[in-house]
């Protein structure tokens, strides 16, 4: 089957396509490098010809609200009305366990998403997972300073390889709607685990910064400190822990 991947290109995107060509179906890349605008909508009618499915994991850097917002219902909006246009099947999308408990300004833009992939009448599953592995070194990269602050919470880290695969095999069937939340093998704390990609990335001897594990404030930053983003019921498991991820080198070098 010809499957489109909506920010083939990115982190979650990469294993995707992989995962894709692996399980012998034909990725189609959805990005600005290949031609298609998700937000303008720019050649997704071309792109999607003969697509059977569509799998979004398109993504914008930012933890605002309102920018959020736009991207999720902009991309959203026109990946929907394009795949009606070319008899799509499936709508597949990648969101956020506990995305629904923390009015955060980026997970407020998801919910949004969310809510248009299931109100379309397109056929549709979303499948929400947990941070993936490369969350804390990401927390890292966004740091200046001697000091890096980093969010106190109990997160449940997930493999992106294993997150690719269920995404795939979630296309690849029936709509689900809501699928069952997607989790790490292991409970861990945040900044423990930004210590260690840290000590991975500097050595016995390398210069690290101060890391200062701070609760954010107000509603969101007690719901992130309580477990709200953890799974709530059963559902699938990744496998790889952290500690093997890490120690796989998949953990990428810090930001320059």
């Amino acid at each position: 089957m010809r499957i489109a991947v909506a920010g083939g290109t990115g982190l979650v995107g990469r294993y995707v396509v992989d995962a894709l060509g692996r399980a012998g179906h034909e990725p189609v890349v959805l990005a600005r490098a290949r031609g298609v605008d998700l937000v303008s909508g720019a050649g997704l009618d071309d792109a999607l010809v003969g697509v059977g499915a569509v799998i979004d994991v398109g993504n914008v850097t930012t933890t605002r609200k309102r920018p959020a917002a736009a991207y999720f219902t902009a991309s959203t909006t026109r990946l929907l009305a394009a795949g009606r246009r070319a008899g799509v099947g499936h709508h597949v999308a990648l969101s956020i366990v506990g995305v629904d408990r923390v009015d955060f300004g980026y997970y407020l833009g998801k919910r949004r998403q969310e809510e248009l992939v299931l109100a379309a009448g397109t056929p549709s599953s979303v499948l929400r997972a947990t941070q993936f592995h490369e969350f804390a070194g990401q927390v890292l990269d966004r740091a200046r300073g001697p000091v890096a602050v980093v969010p106190r919470m109990t997160v449940q880290p997930v493999a992106a390889s294993e997150v690719a695969e269920a995404l795939v095999a979630l296309a690849a069937g029936p709509a689900v709607g809501m699928a069952p939340e997607l989790a790490g093998p292991q409970r861990e704390e945040l900044v423990d685990l930004a210590r260690r990609v840290q000590w991975t990335r500097g050595g016995a001897g390398g210069r690290r910064q101060r890391l200062l594990a701070v609760r954010l404030p107000g509603a969101a930053g007690r719901a992130m400190a309580g477990g709200a983003l953890l799974p709530t019921g059963p559902g699938p498991r990744g496998q790889q822990t952290f500690t093997e991820w890490l120690a796989a080198a998949e953990e990428p070098p810090a930001a320059a």
